[in-house]
């Protein structure tokens, strides 16, 4: 393997600007950031499933861990766009102490993150969040036992369109003309077409779903991703169930609204012998009783942590909007969030950092 030196600290300059650091409260929030991971499993774990680098031929690569750190430096810092990250990592000396990268050297070009995220795969994040949230568990911390699950709509990166339009495009993006410019040259760019219409309390959205599943003791965030936005909400309990499953500990109650009532989910919790958190609904043949409505409410009380998380990121990482035309990489970006805020609990937790 072959990737580029980064070596922090060596010059005259470093060393002189480590001793007022010490003031800074960015530095002393990325410094002690970096001592609650252990972030060799995390690194195992990218050097295993990020490809660049492991060959002799080609130019020298980045080190995956520290574009990794890159990238959750865009997430804590709300910094919106990768040519704005490496502006910010050529100006601000925190980040570069916490990247390791020398005031002599350069950071990568911002087309560099676009294509490390773009390689990176969702079960690549999958198991590197799983790595994260197994190291607080071994700290004692619960993860699984219980936990809540919501979904939330994303406006798409694109303008709407039309369904026929958006049938239209999409065939047209299988051939050869719709792969390539008005010039010849394949496309850089392209609309989104992962996204689809949905109505939501009488109102249309155009865009995506985030389905997700936060742990109601501690808040980790345990399993996040994105669908198009007209798949209901309630087929994909057992699915963000399944995926909180990280540690040996069995997930003892699942919390969720009204939507996700109904037979399917119960059956699923039962045969996995998980405790029904599921809030009641009126059918058509009767109307809620006293009991079912306190339990809603009881209910209602834990499941709010999963739409706390929704307005943290709302309002710190632009959640309610996506930031790439392609699910996939909207998908990575999310789990990206999930790692950079599930860090940041687990240093408050562990008194590290303060709340």
């Amino acid at each position: 393997m072959a990737y580029k030196k980064i070596q922090y600290g060596c010059s005259f300059a470093d060393m002189a600007i480590q001793k007022y650091s010490r003031k800074n409260r960015n530095h002393i929030f990325l410094q002690e950031i970096d001592k609650t991971v252990d972030w060799e499993p995390i690194q195992a774990l990218l050097l295993k499933h990020y490809e660049p680098g492991k060959s002799k031929l080609g130019e020298v690569a980045y080190p995956p861990l520290f574009l990794f750190k890159c990238l959750l430096l865009q997430k804590w810092f709300r910094i919106k766009s990768d040519p704005e990250l490496e502006s910010q990592i050529n100006d601000r000396v925190s980040f570069r102490s916490f990247l390791g990268l020398p005031l002599e050297q350069a950071s990568p070009d911002h087309s560099t993150y676009s294509r490390f995220r773009k390689r990176l795969t969702k079960d690549a994040m999958i198991k590197i969040n799983s790595a994260l949230l197994n190291q607080f568990h071994r700290l004692g911390y619960s993860i699984n036992e219980g936990i809540a699950v919501d979904a939330r709509l994303v406006k798409s990166a694109s303008r709407p369109v039309s369904n026929d339009q958006l049938k239209e495009l999409k065939e047209k993006s299988l051939t050869r003309e719709g792969q390539l410019d008005k010039n010849g040259s394949r496309k850089k760019y392209s609309r989104d077409l992962d996204s689809d219409w949905s109505i939501k309390n009488d109102k249309p959205h155009f865009g995506l779903k985030e389905h997700t599943a936060v742990d109601t003791d501690n808040g980790f965030i345990l399993s996040t991703y994105m669908t198009p936005s007209s798949q209901n909400d309630s087929i994909h309990l057992p699915m963000v169930v399944i995926s909180s499953m990280h540690t040996n500990n069995k997930i003892q109650k699942v919390y969720a609204d009204k939507g996700y009532a109904g037979a399917p989910n119960r059956s699923f919790l039962a045969l996995n012998n998980i405790g029904d958190g599921i809030m009641r609904k009126d059918s058509k043949t009767a109307k809620l009783t006293e009991t079912e409505i306190k339990r809603n409410k009881a209910i209602s009380k834990l499941r709010y942590i999963v739409e706390q998380y929704f307005g943290i990121s709302h309002e710190h990482d632009n959640g309610q909007r996506a930031r790439f035309p392609e699910i996939m990489k909207n998908t990575i970006d999310i789990m990206f969030r999930q790692f950079a805020f599930n860090l940041r609990k687990g240093a408050k937790l562990l008194n590290v950092i303060p709340v």
